[in-house]
């Protein structure tokens, strides 16, 4: 159905795609994986015919055979032949599902433009058709759905909303960039049992993109690994994934957190790309330190939570008192020990981003009590409290968002050090904010640059940095890694695992991803609907889970014998 013969796409001469051939067959799920920069969403965008004016295609062909044989060029194809086939024949889910619908129009509305475009309906039918769509991909109440903007929607149905939309025409053809990044495993394990029933019942081809060769592995048939614009392997998936033959393959398999033990050190890519031959006895990464990781908690509780809950008002009366409200922390007792790593785990809306904002006290809480080493939040001074932040810091789940985007990498890290009075005079904050970018393995050069030169995981590593220069004796890693390619993710954990013993952090871990929280965790809290349903050593959680929500999330892992 679709044969791509020798594309190369340059981005001011500068090559980003290099000679890729494969094809699909009618009804085939293909899957592409690779890191960031890899050429992934290129190659998509290229099919879609929706290339940044700075991109050029320089040599190749893309075929696409439709309808009793006909076939079309795409790399030659004229704008209006592109909308001709595009969402009619070919269509695509994008990767962020937010930024891709309108957030001033209701989601029933957009679908229903899409489907008055591609089907010549009318209003009243393009409706109900929207409506069965909606019905298709499991969306709870689809009618309010349909009243309902995309900010008023979760994560999961942001997506199923995206998928009915590519799915109005009707396509032979369906490409999906990586369509479960950062959602939850429940969620995320939804989301591909929902496509697999598309594709099989629609008879549909699809193009699925991930960098998580664990979700990769549930859905496609066939696999190709792309590494810096080049196709550097291809077959079925799983004799691909059970006996890779290049490097790259095997780092990308092995940088994700085993399940079965707690290596002292992950793999990266480099330890595989950068040998002919790989020993897993010539590194650290061989120890397993899980012993290590069930101590008993000793002592004092560094943070001593109790009969926490946060709740926000829902509806108000007509005197504006509150009516409704919801609790989002519902009666919650935690202990956070010295030098331990807690995790946090649960699904999207189970409370523990609040939970984290509540303990640094930037959310109010409604009733409860916050000590930090014996000390109430409520009752602490103006100074106790300043002490405090400087203490317990937070790492945000989106660097770039908490990144300031008109100041250098150099001020945002001397700002928080002179603010603490951590040093004097402009030579030492720039040496001290020189030391901490070389404690996170960033170039001194990083200093005087901005947030967009730099890649996602450079990114989280100044973000790690900017929170360690008033050094604190907590962090809080709000879901830090969820979007970050398995091989970025690799050197952040082990950057984590680095400085907490360098420097005697003490960590409170929150994530979806059980399979990272399992591996960077002594204990393991589950969180649901606000309250907490199990707690645990990491290793006896997972191998014995008590309550069904835990079973459920260790169910929903992708690729767990991977």
């Amino acid at each position: 159905m679709l044969s791509i013969e020798n594309l190369s796409i340059a981005f001011n001469q500068e090559t980003v795609l290099k000679n890729l051939s494969f094809t699909i067959s009618k009804g085939e799920s293909v899957g592409i994986v690779g890191e960031s920069g890899s050429g992934k969403s290129i190659t998509a965008l290229s099919i879609m015919g929706l290339l940044p004016q700075s991109a050029k295609i320089t040599t190749g062909k893309i075929i696409l055979k439709y309808n009793n044989q006909q076939q079309i060029d795409l790399v030659r194809a004229n704008s209006e032949q592109h909308r001709k086939v595009r969402g009619k024949i070919v269509s695509m889910i994008f990767q962020e599902p937010m930024t891709s619908l309108n957030p001033s129009m209701r989601c029933g509305e957009q679908v229903v433009e899409a489907l008055i475009l591609h089907n010549s309906l009318k209003t009243s039918e393009a409706k109900q058709k929207c409506i069965t769509l909606f019905e298709e991909m499991m969306l709870p109440n689809p009618l309010k759905v349909f009243t309902s903007y995309p900010h008023q929607l979760s994560g999961g149905q942001k997506q199923r909303v995206m998928i009915a939309m590519a799915l109005a025409g009707n396509p032979l053809l369906l490409i999906a960039d990586e369509p479960t990044t950062a959602l939850d495993v429940t969620v995320q394990q939804e989301i591909i049992g929902l496509l697999k029933r598309i594709v099989s019942q629609r008879s549909m081809s699809l193009i699925f993109i991930s960098h998580d060769l664990g979700v990769v592995k549930e859905i496609s048939e066939r696999l190709i690994v792309l590494k810096d614009g080049e196709m550097v392997e291809i077959g079925q998936t799983s004799t691909l994934l059970s006996n890779p033959k290049h490097n790259y393959t095997k780092g990308l398999i092995k940088c994700r957190p085993p399940m079965d033990s707690r290596p002292f050190r992950l793999h990266t890519i480099q330890d595989f790309v950068d040998k002919n031959d790989w020993l897993p006895s010539q590194d650290k990464a061989a120890e397993n330190i899980t012993n290590t990781q069930n101590l008993i908690p000793t002592g004092d509780p560094l943070l001593h939570i109790s009969n926490l809950s946060v709740s926000y008002i829902t509806k108000k009366n007509f005197w504006g008192n509150p009516k409704e409200q919801f609790f989002a922390v519902n009666n919650l007792n935690v202990d956070l020990y010295p030098n331990e790593t807690l995790g946090l785990v649960g699904e999207s809306g189970c409370g523990k981003t609040t939970l984290g904002r509540a303990i640094l006290g930037l959310t109010p809480i409604a009733n409860g009590e916050i000590l930090y080493k014996g000390n109430s939040l409520i009752n602490m001074t103006r100074s106790e409290i300043k002490q405090f932040r400087q203490e317990v810091q937070l790492v945000f789940q989106d660097p770039f968002s908490s990144l300031n985007p008109r100041h250098t990498i150099g001020q945002m890290l001397m700002e928080p050090i002179k603010f603490y009075n951590l040093a004097s005079g402009q030579k030492a904050l720039r040496q001290r904010a020189m030391e901490m970018l070389e404690m996170v393995s960033m170039p001194t050069d990083s200093f005087y640059r901005y947030p967009h030169e730099f890649s996602g995981g450079q990114r989280q590593r100044i973000a790690i940095a900017r929170a360690l220069t008033v050094n604190p004796k907590v962090l809080v890693c709000d879901e830090m890694v969820s979007a970050l390619d398995v091989s970025i993710q690799a050197h952040i954990l082990n950057l984590l695992n680095r400085l907490k013993r360098d420097l005697n952090l003490t960590y409170l871990f929150i994530s979806h991803d059980l399979t990272v929280v399992k591996y960077m965790s002594n204990r393991i809290l589950v969180m649901y609907k606000g309250e907490i349903v199990e707690v645990g050593f990491a290793d006896e959680l997972y191998t014995n889970p008590k309550s069904a929500y835990t079973k459920k999330l260790i169910k929903a892992i992708p690729g767990k014998n991977l």
